[in-house]
This record gives structure tokens, sequence and C-alpha cells, in this order.
């Protein structure tokens, strides 16, 4: 017993021995950085008090100190940012759907404001601005060195005034202008409509409208086809939609799911690492769902897309989304200002992280560049014949083995069928993502599953 006493004796003062030799290194480390810490600061007050008083014009020692500010959050990532009273309440307004401006949500790359997405129905979506577009001037005056919100500002300005923007796009040789009358931006969350026998569920943005109008639209259409056996399936149409609210993502997809992760969140500190779990029911009772993206998809969007892919509830379609993967925290300052500040990044189910990665589609297909309106058809186009077949021959034996209904129907189905290749010529992704409910629905429920990775080009 005093030998086991003696030995618990000599390991306490070993330890302490251990605890001295590493803790002190440590304790004095962390000194010099609290020092170091405290000499710059005095070199921000000793630059600030030079610019106070000797810089050539007199400034606003506010301004001064917002712009410090803002510029060391903006130094972080290209998400973190400075808000002042006017740009939170502005974002405040933003999540409720309406708000003054373009309708573009932006970001910057390199220094250069690059499109995110143009929203549905805006001056921006109008004028022919699209995801992927960078803006280099307004008015004539170069952004290159700009913050994003002095680049932002510069694009704001009173409803119904005009503004000229200089655009450089991939493909096109040389940069050009585009004129654009500001307007209040009233953001409809989603429009629902029905394409042959599937549900289009186009959701624009991610405002506190997403879920409510997704429900009721989708009700609306399923109660104009006479219920679910008139439907073959969704296309919740995600392209060009910039995200928003988290919570309103989580809703969406929670509606198609009856179980598992729907997303996860992870900070520095394990502490703050969030999961989100899907709830039992499924508003769309199975039936099959194509996810259309694109690069213009980013944040919201693709946490939709990702857990929908990743349950195999969805085939996605379409090509490589935006790859914004963080999470902004919105926190309140004094004087009603904000700081918007990174805190984590999302991760789908399968812990794929999002960030600068993007969501890939099971099936690649691009949506061709429209036709120039000025753009004659090419005469081969224009004297295409007509199909012929033995139904075109004169004195064609007529089919006997088709009663009246069933020849009716099968007219209904080309109709379709019809109406869908037409589509092509306007919406060419969506015309796939139709062909492809079209065909789980003719294999049935078995095959409503994500298909492998394929690649179309029109």
């Amino acid at each position: 017993m005093k030998r086991f006493a003696m030995a618990a004796v000599a390991g306490i003062l070993g330890g302490a021995i251990v605890t001295t030799q590493v803790a002190g290194p440590l304790l004095a480390q962390e000194g010099a950085n609290q020092a170091s810490v405290y000499e710059q600061l005095d070199l921000f007050g000793d630059i600030f008090e030079r610019i106070r008083a000797q810089y050539v014009e007199e400034v606003n020692e506010g301004d001064l100190i917002e712009a410090a500010i803002d510029g060391m959050l903006t130094s972080l990532d290209p998400h973190s940012s400075y808000l002042s009273p006017e740009d939170a309440a502005d974002m405040r307004v933003q999540t409720r759907g309406q708000f003054g401006g373009l309708g573009i949500e932006v970001t910057q790359e390199e220094g250069y404001v690059k499109v995110v997405a143009p929203m549905d129905g805006t001056p921006a979506d109008a004028a022919g601005i699209m995801a992927g577009d960078f803006i280099t001037a307004v008015d004539g005056e170069s952004l290159l060195g700009l913050t994003l919100d002095e680049a932002v500002e510069m694009m704001r300005g009173p409803v119904g005034s005009e503004i000229t923007v200089t655009v450089v796009r991939e493909n096109r040789p040389e940069p050009f202008q585009v004129s654009i009358i500001r307007d209040t931006i009233r953001l409809t969350a989603v429009r629902a409509r029905t394409e042959g026998q599937a549900v289009v569920l186009r959701v624009s943005t991610f405002n506190d409208q997403t879920y409510p109008n997704l429900t009721s639209g989708l009700e609306e259409q399923v109660e104009a086809a006479g219920g679910w056996d008139g439907i073959t399936g969704i296309v919740l149409d995600l392209r060009n939609n910039p995200g928003g609210l988290l919570d309103q993502a989580i809703r969406v997809t929670d509606a198609f799911l009856d179980e598992g992760e729907i997303v996860s969140t992870r900070g520095r500190d394990p502490i703050d690492s969030d999961r989100y779990q899907a709830r039992e029911g499924d508003i769309a009772e199975g039936k099959p769902i194509v996810v259309l993206i694109n690069q213009g998809s980013a944040s919201a969007s693709e946490i939709v897309a990702g857990a929908l892919q990743d349950h195999r509830r969805a085939i996605v379609v379409g090509t490589q989304s935006f790859g914004k993967g963080s999470v902004q925290t919105v926190i309140p300052l004094r004087g009603d200002a904000a700081m918007r500040l990174t805190t984590a990044r999302y991760y789908t189910p399968s812990g794929r992280s999002i960030q600068a990665l993007g969501i890939s589609p099971d099936i690649i297909v691009e949506q061709p560049a429209p036709r120039p309106l000025d753009e004659e058809m090419d005469a081969e186009e224009e004297e295409m014949p007509r199909f012929r077949g033995e139904a075109d021959l004169r004195g064609a034996l007529a089919s006997d083995s088709l009663s009246p209904e069933e020849t009716e129907l099968l007219e209904r189905e080309r109709a379709r069928a019809e109406a869908t290749a037409a589509l092509r010529e306007e919406d060419y992704q969506l015309a796939y993502a139709l062909d492809i409910l079209k065909g789980l629905s003719a294999l049935g429920p078995a095959a409503a599953v994500a298909a492998p990775a394929q690649v179309a080009n029109p």
C-alpha cells in the first residue's frame, strides 16, 4: 500500500513537472500574441490619428471607422461584410420579397463583380443579364478596386432611373453595354404550372414566402389535374436561384423527404455544428422528381439539390452549380448596423462540402445559347419536309385494333409529346426533364431513383 502511495505521489510530481515545462512556453507565447495584438491596435490608432490630423481634406471619423471594419471583414472571404444601418434595413426587406434595384445577385471574384444569377421577372432578367456575367463598369465608371458593397451601392438608385452596365461574357470577344431601368423588385418566390402531366415548380429565391408558395402552388396544380393520378411527377426548377434563407431550404427539402438528414453545418468549434433532419411526410406522395440546376444555382438551392440527390429522391439535371457552401450569420451591432460573418460550411447528407465544389448533376444537360432575334432561319430549316408515314399513303388501310377511346387517348399522348418537343426550342433543359419524368412514369415506381451520370449536348 505504501509503495502504491509513493508511486502515486511520484506520478503527481512528475505530472506537475511536465505541466510546468509545457505550460510555461505556451503561456509565454500567448502573452506574446496578446502583446502583438495590442501593438497592432496601437498602430491602428496612430494611423487613424495621422489621417484625421494630416489628410489633405477633413475626414469623417465615423466613415473611417466603418471603412476599417468593412475592410477587416471583406479580407476574410467574399461574403463577410459590414452592414451599415441602411444596408441592414435593405437586407431585412429583401428577405420579405420586395425591394428596389436591378434584380441580380452578385459576388466578387478576383476583384471583379460576378453575377450569380438574375432574378426572374426583374429588370436585369429582362435586359438579358446572365449568370456568370462580369460587370466591369457602371455608367462608364470602372468597378475594379471597389469592395462588393461599394459596387452594389453604385448600381442602386431611384426607381425608374436608367443605369448602363458594361458586361464581359464568356464566348463574347468584346465587352458590351446593357441599359437597365431600375424598378421595385417584387419577387414571386415560386411559380407553379403544369407542362403535359408534370408539375413545374419554378423556385426563384428562398425568402419567407417560398415554402408556403410551393405547397399551395403544388396543391392547385394537382387539383386542376384531377388528383395525383393525373400527374407523372414534379420538376423542381432551381436554375438561377441565388439562395436565401436556410430555414426555407430545409422546409422545401423536408417537404419531399420522409426521413434522414437534410444538411449539416460545421463551424470552427464542433459545438457550433448543427444537423437538420427530415420529418415524416412527402407532399409529392412518392412521385418522381427532377431537379434542374445551373451555374446560377447557389447556397440554399444547392442544399435542396444536394439533399434530394443524396437520398436518391430526385434526379438532378443541368450543369454544375455555383458552389456557395458557406453559412453567414448576421450579427446585430449598435446603432442598427450589423455584421455579416461567415461562421460555418454546408455539407450534404453524404458529407460532401458544397463550398467551391457545388452540386454535380446526375445528367449533364447544357442549355443552348438562344438564337439572336435578328438571325434568320436557315433555308434548309424552312424547307424541312414533314414526315410522311403509312397513314399518309393514298388508300392505306385503317387500324382496327383501337377503340375510339383508345385512339383519342393516343392522340392526346402524341399532342403532349409534340408540345414537349416544341418546348426544346424554348427551354431545352426543361424539356429534357419532362422527358425523364415521362420515362420514369412509364417504367413505374421502381424506376424513380437517381440515374447514373450522363452527358447530353443539344
